[in-house]
């Protein structure tokens, strides 16, 4: 046999095996928001854990941090599990060590408890180095919570790290179904993959007929992808309505956006009595000019930073009348114009609201704004739920409850109102993907959309390469509902990062954006009606123009039709020509 056949087959043999190795684990991406009373089986069978669900007692396991461990087991159905108990520092715990394979996407998950009360508890991941965190529950005393996370091993070479839980609480932890597994970056890459087809597209089969219902083999259908389905923007700074070249880069790309700062309170209302919303007003008719939606961002703030002087001087009854009227003005001016309202921003993290009215200031405002625009997703908006695992404030487990909460002050126990999950998204210069995967399955539990609303990525070693990665995570999973970038552009700078210089020429994070915008459309095509008059298209969701041409009708005799694909619409389509 020749040299070059036996390369080739050398070759096909390799991508057989690279597309087998791809599809070899499938993702799950099962969580639960609720605590049980019996911990569910681990994911993956513990993956590379030994002795996951403590059946062998604590084979496998060890005391980190000097403290004690103990095997326990239910009384009531039998379930055994470890208990880090005596514990007088946060990592005094149970671990295991484990082999990391270089490079490598971990996913973790491990079922909590703790003997008294609530308790935060983070998994964290000591290496040669360093410590890296790699997920959090806020867990429970009388059932379990699930804790789901991940991890992005080191490119240097495999190495032995150590897992463990650490809790600020002295409180015993329960541990239990403990599961870490690896996936290489094309088993990564294969899930998306296979997210994206089942999420974002769609198989459509177009059928060309005549008048009279017969099939027309032959007809040329002509498909354009007018308008994507899934909405993609950038905030947008007050800087657009005076720069026509900033105006031309962002309409020919975007379909959402949201005023970075223009509709804030601070901004309409900097002296107590005068309102003033040009600015607003004349971004929001830029915006719908050029098919642009909105979302409101904010009504209230819960950060005390940002509250202007004369607010904060505000006894609680004027603060409460000031309250009211900003809460009335700006919605009942943009009720019916945007899609969405962060009706109380940061109220994980924050509480000037509640420090003033009470725990349930945020249910109470949000009750109210449902209450002015019934037809927009009411959302909460905060910080670090993705971007950070060690952030006790704003741990997924924490966000649902607040949101319960929230809902729960809705009549009907909140069915009525139409909430929504905003995640900001401003990650580090190197972002845990495995982690951001992990979060948005447990936050998918809530069964509302999921909004990614403020994505920037700090600068770093492969800037564009780590925005791209973030985009791509969250655009595969099917519970988010759409993407802002957090890049209103300013002529000093933008907040974190901007995707163009000041001449609206893209920077390296502009040529992802642009990449991956144009992959997530379908290219314009043309293609032939078989005999039984039938074509078939794989779409991505979206507007399209289909022109169909009659194969013995002359060269201009043909028919425009335009076509709608999402997850709800039909399969099938009969254009007459």
């Amino acid at each position: 046999m020749e040299r070059s056949a036996v390369f080739f087959l050398v070759w096909a043999a390799a991508l057989v095996n690279a597309a087998l190795m791809a599809q070899s684990v499938p993702y799950d991406y099962s969580s639960s928001s609720e605590c049980l009373a019996v911990p569910l089986e681990p994911h993956y069978g513990g993956g590379v854990i030994v002795n996951p669900g403590f059946n062998a007692g604590l084979k496998g396991w060890s005391v980190f941090g000097y403290g004690s461990v103990a095997e326990a087991s239910s009384a009531a159905t039998g379930n055994r599990y470890a208990v880090a108990t005596n514990r007088t520092r946060p990592y005094q715990s149970v671990s295991q060590k484990v082999y990391l394979q270089n490079d490598t996407h971990y996913t973790l998950s491990a079922w909590l408890q703790v003997s008294d009360g609530s308790a935060d508890v983070v998994a964290v991941v000591k290496t040669a180095d360093s410590f890296v965190h790699a997920g959090g529950v806020n867990a429970r005393s009388g059932c379990w919570s699930v804790l789901k996370g991940g991890l992005t091993s080191a490119a240097s070479g495999p190495a032995e790290v150590e897992l463990y839980f650490e809790s600020n609480s002295t409180v015993d932890i329960w541990v239990d179904n403990v599961s870490l597994q690896p996936f290489s970056r094309e088993e990564w890459d294969a899930h998306r993959g296979a997210a994206i087809k089942k999420a974002r597209k769609k198989t459509v089969r177009l059928r060309a007929s005549d008048t009279a219902g017969n099939p027309v083999p032959g007809a040329r259908i002509s498909v354009e992808h007018v308008r994507s389905g899934f909405p993609l923007g950038s905030a947008m700074s007050q800087e657009i309505l005076h720069n026509q070249k900033y105006q031309q880069w962002f309409t020919s790309r975007f379909t959402v956006t949201t005023f970075e700062n223009e509709m804030k309170w601070y901004s309409t209302e900097v002296v107590p009595g005068r309102e003033d919303y040009s600015v607003p007003d004349a971004m929001l008719r830029f915006a719908q000019g050029h098919g642009i939606a909105v979302r409101g961002h904010n009504i209230f703030w819960d950060d005390p930073s940002t509250q202007m002087g004369w607010v904060k001087a505000l006894s609680p009854d004027q603060l409460r009348r000031a309250t009211a009227k900003r809460i009335k003005s700006v919605m009942s001016r943009y009720a019916g114009k945007v899609i969405a309202w962060d009706v109380v921003n940061e109220n994980l993290h924050f509480d000037f609201f509640e420090d003033k009215f009470g725990s349930g200031a945020s249910a109470a405002f949000y009750r109210r704004a449902h209450g002015l625009d019934g037809g927009a997703l009411m959302s909460m908006n905060d910080f670090n739920t993705l971007e950070q695992p060690g952030d006790p404030n704003g741990l997924p487990s924490k966000y649902l409850r607040k949101l319960w909460q929230i809902k729960g002050a809705f009549p009907g126990n909140g069915n009525g109102a139409r909430m929504a999950i905003g995640l900001e998204g401003h990650f580090s210069a190197t972002p845990n993907i495995p982690y951001v995967r992990a979060a948005l399955d447990t936050m998918s539990q809530a069964g509302v959309p999921i909004w990614l609303t403020e994505i920037d990525v700090a600068a770093g070693p492969d800037h564009a390469r780590h925005l791209e990665e973030v985009m791509r995570e969250v655009y595969a999973h099917p519970a988010v509902h759409g993407i802002i970038l957090w890049t209103a552009w300013h002529p000093n700078g933008c907040y974190v990062m901007c995707l163009t210089d000041n001449n609206f020429k893209n920077l390296p994070v502009g040529d992802v954006v642009d990449k991956l915008i144009g992959e997530w459309r379908t290219r314009s095509h043309v293609g032939v009606a078989d005999a039984d008059g039938y074509y078939e298209a794989e779409l991505f969701h979206g507007d399209y123009k289909v022109t169909v041409a009659h194969p013995a009708a002359a060269a201009n005799a043909t028919v425009v039709q335009s076509l709608s694909v999402d997850k709800e619409s039909d399969n099938e389509y009969t254009i007459h020509v």
